[in-house]
């Protein structure tokens, strides 16, 4: 696989207590949108790069976990403190027991981690841009502008963003947009998240600058428009253990098969795959690349006016799947 740089401006420190047996297990882990596509990405073989701020005693951990999962890390120091939770797993539903999510990000912090950004970008070719823990903490300006400017240098922008984000994003021009169809009604582009009412927003969308559109629908089939074209991605439906971080291991399965100059079709089969394994598994962003691979053979990307379940339309074969795990 290539290398994917993630924009991930402010990741969170997670503290999680599980129950084994009466006894509480407690788990520590770098946390956040950005470090859950990285986890998967790392999965399944690319080389990955994060560009975050890591402020305070929260943020030393945070550099220090993340560094140790194989990501390299292009830090920016900052003021104040990453953001961090504690949640309480052992009853079996998760409780919040305290939050932060942080301090805001200082202008300079913002300018030096742009900076890293767009180098880094420039050097990999793909590059994801994910959220943060605070909704004031980056500008959706500084969003358009990264996305514009890594657009102009040649890149591939993957995004997978809700609110003034979104916006920001889309009037930089973006490869793909990939959303649920809970953060398109949330956006105001639908009324409900009716068929219908989505494929229409899914135009709006394209027409709002974004080149593709992924949206998930949770159980039903997630809708992909590519290049005018609309089809419905057939999955296997597996037994969830936890949604969570599902989007996000879509999203880097993307990136990754991208970044080894994979058509988008082969991409979105590989990223598919590697949400559906992910909803099998306690870890979010975590998976297996012989599985993932293994999945993905199950994977029919079908034209909307076709939804027999024939032939799917240009998917990657088993085969080259399987050939391109074992080369990276």
């Amino acid at each position: 696989m290539g290398s994917v740089v993630i924009f991930a401006p402010s990741p969170v420190l997670t503290v999680t207590v599980e129950d084994i047996k009466g006894t509480a297990d407690i788990h520590i882990h770098a946390g956040g949108q950005g470090v859950w596509q990285a986890r998967m990405l790392g999965a399944l073989g690319a080389t990955v790069t994060m560009c975050a701020v890591f402020s305070g005693e929260t943020g030393r951990v945070l550099r220090h976990l993340i560094t140790d999962e194989g990501v390299r890390v292009l830090p920016v120091a900052g003021q104040g403190s990453s953001g961090a939770y504690l949640h309480d797993r052992r009853g079996g539903e998760r409780h919040v027991l305290a939050e932060s999510p942080g301090d805001r990000l200082t202008r300079h912090e913002l300018d030096e981690l742009y900076g890293l950004t767009l180098q880094a970008g420039m050097e990999a070719g793909t590059v994801i841009l994910s959220g943060t823990s605070r909704e004031d903490s980056v500008p959706a300006d500084m969003y358009r502008r990264l996305t514009a400017d890594l657009g102009a240098a040649g890149c591939t922008v993957i995004a997978d963003l809700a609110g003034e984000r979104l916006n920001g994003v889309l009037a930089g021009k973006p490869a793909v947009i990939k959303m649920s169809d809970g953060e398109v009604v949330g956006s105001g582009r639908a009324a409900a998240a009716e068929t219908g009412q989505i494929i229409k927003a899914m135009h709006t969308l394209v027409r709002e600058g974004a080149s593709s559109v992924i949206i998930t629908r949770a159980h039903l089939p997630s809708l992909f428009l590519h290049e005018g074209s609309l089809s419905e991605i057939h999955v296997p439906e597996f037994q969830t253990v936890d949604t969570s971080g599902a989007g996000d291991s879509l999203t880097a399965g993307m990136a990754a098969v991208l970044a080894d100059h994979g058509t988008l079709h082969e991409a979105v089969v590989l990223g598919t795959a590697a949400g559906a394994q992910n909803v099998t598994r306690h870890g979010l962003g975590t998976g297996e690349a012989a599985a993932i691979v293994e999945l993905a053979k199950l994977v029919r990307i079908v034209p909307l006016d076709d939804t027999s379940e024939e032939e799917p339309a240009q998917q990657m074969s088993p085969d080259e799947l399987a050939r391109k795990v074992r080369e990276a």
